[in-house]
């Protein structure tokens, strides 16, 4: 594949990670936390990850999370939640292309998935007890242990229960996605 080429899969994917990032394309898993929200932003980021590589990946998503910051920003939200989106699509991603970057098979994909997810899980739970609860009460005054019901404890508990579906959802999505273009002549995936 030449470098032009290369870079305009980039930039046509980073694109399309950016869009799935406005709020429509968003949904809440838990009515009590609803500002715990899924995207399919790491979509074309996964597409990219096994059509380009894993370095071509990671430019994908810090472009997507570039511009996510400088034209989707909502304020304490974005600059609180974007750095823990960015560590959790990196996290998940680093788990899949592990177990998949020699052989494409449904052991290794299930393998990468599990492992994927819960690392993404361990990885949110200690940053959400360690980064985003006190900053959120320093910056927006959403202080889990009072607004929260059941307080930080129950909190974790939702933040471990929405990652661990958020992963599953990540898993099932992106094997549709793989197997909806894996015959595709504009699509050639990496070791598929």
């Amino acid at each position: 594949m030449t470098n032009t080429r290369k870079l305009v899969y980039i930039a046509l994917l980073s694109a399309i990670s950016f869009v799935l990032s406005y709020q429509m394309f968003q949904f809440p898993l838990f009515p009590a936390a609803d500002f715990l929200k899924v995207d399919f932003t790491i979509l074309p980021i996964l597409i990219g990850l096994f059509m380009l590589g894993l370095p071509s990946a990671f430019a994908i998503l810090v472009i997507r999370s570039i511009l996510w910051f400088l034209l989707n920003s909502q304020g304490v939200n974005t600059w609180i939640g974007l750095p823990m989106n960015m560590v959790a699509v990196a996290v998940f991603m680093l788990l899949f292309w592990v177990f998949l970057r020699n052989k494409f098979s449904l052991r290794n994909y299930l393998l990468g998935a599990i492992l994927g997810t819960l690392a993404l899980t361990a990885a949110m739970l200690l940053l959400n007890y360690i980064y985003a609860i006190p900053l959120y009460s320093i910056f927006a005054h959403f202080d889990i242990k009072t607004m929260f019901p059941g307080g930080v404890s129950l909190y974790m508990l939702v933040v471990l229960g929405f990652n661990l579906l958020e992963g599953a959802i990540y898993s099932v999505s992106f094997a549709a996605l793989y197997w909806a273009l894996r015959g595709s002549r504009a699509v050639k995936f990496i070791n598929a």
